[in-house]
């Protein structure tokens, strides 16, 4: 397996060079430059600690866009295991073949339609009500884009290692304003001070957990709302606000129906407060109600509100999907501003 072992590496990475390629142009400056200083950090396997400059990333940034350059006309290749040929997004039947090698293998569709792709040492594998989730270790082979889950047909990926960097990212980001903030709360619950790594580990396993529950929300949520509909409602909106709205109500669709009674169950203060601190602003706007609940909790201790809300919002987010997912089947794209009618006037 050692040379099939290095080929497969060769070609993920080779379709993630050909998905950069082509959607590199998808984020402003600013954001492509961050993202792209932390690419080199993994691929370099720069430490978090390390201050990088613009002459450690310039070459290497150049040399990298020439790559690109050459791919972003070629097609994504198959992958090639045991004399099979398997096309790149045959995720279940690449994951047949290469769990058994410690190994997991993800390719999918992120925001506007951008393919992801990564392979990773696999660290544990669920099986929950028809559904696999598979949890990622160390990563082999990545885009520049690295979503700490994502969530394709009957198998949800957790990336461990994207999760660690994202966590590192997030508490870079409060030591720079260091304002009394949930994520504040949740960064000060572990001793960052002393062992980074430690507790960034300690940090991240924890948010592991959380994610686990949340792409189990996730499973069941699409299941009430019917996924292949809703994947399909998506796919065919062009961005818009509507889209944003409809991915917010399926998220507190998901934690209503699980992330939220686990939180609770687990009682782990720094994960509460996390949970909050990463609450998008779409999310914050359909569900003040839920903002304030946390606010109570953290000045009295009291999370009845959060199981109040949860119990309520379970019900209200699953009838407001299905109600925008039946104003789009019946009127296609012309739809949005019904969408965003229905979903702006409720919360």
């Amino acid at each position: 397996m050692h040379q099939q072992h290095h080929d497969l590496i060769e070609a993920v990475q080779r379709n993630c060079h050909i998905a950069d390629a082509r959607h590199a142009g998808d984020y402003t400056l600013c954001v492509y430059l961050l993202k792209m200083r932390e690419f080199y950090r993994w691929e370099k396997s720069v430490g978090f600690q390390q201050v990088l400059t613009s002459d450690d990333v310039g070459d290497w940034l150049t040399g990298r866009e020439a790559v690109w350059n050459e791919l972003d006309e070629q097609d994504y290749a198959p992958l090639h295991l045991n004399g099979h040929a398997h096309d790149p997004f045959d995720n279940e039947a690449i994951n047949t073949h290469i769990n058994g090698y410690g190994l997991v293998y993800s390719a999918g569709y992120g925001r506007r339609c951008r393919p992801l792709f990564f392979l990773a040492e696999l660290e544990q594998k669920i099986e929950h009500d028809g559904y696999t989730i598979l949890v990622a270790g160390r990563e082999l082979a990545r885009d520049v884009e690295a979503p700490p889950a994502m969530n394709q047909g009957k198998q949800v990926f957790i990336r461990r290692e994207s999760l660690r960097r994202m966590l590192w990212e997030k508490v870079e980001e409060w030591r720079w304003n260091g304002i009394d903030s949930p994520l504040g709360r949740a960064v000060a619950c572990y001793d960052f001070d002393s062992d980074v790594e430690t507790a960034l580990d300690a940090m991240a396993a924890a948010e592991t957990d959380m994610i686990v529950a949340h792409e189990i929300g996730e499973v069941k949520a699409g299941q009430m709302l019917g996924d292949e509909q809703w994947q399909a409602m998506l796919f065919a909106l062009p961005p818009s606000h509507a889209d944003i709205m409809l991915r917010a109500v399926r998220d507190l669709l998901a934690d209503c129906l699980h992330t939220l009674p686990e939180l609770l169950a687990r009682g782990n203060a720094a994960s509460i407060h996390f949970y909050f601190g990463n609450l998008s602003a779409m999310r914050k706007k359909l569900a003040p109600q839920l903002v304030e609940a946390y606010q109570h909790w953290h000045e009295t201790g009291d999370a009845s509100r959060i199981a109040d809300y949860a119990a309520w919002g379970k019900e209200h987010w699953a009838r407001l999907g299905k109600a925008a997912l039946a104003v789009f089947q019946q009127q296609g794209v012309g739809a949005l501003h019904d969408i965003e009618a229905m979903i702006g006037g409720t919360g």
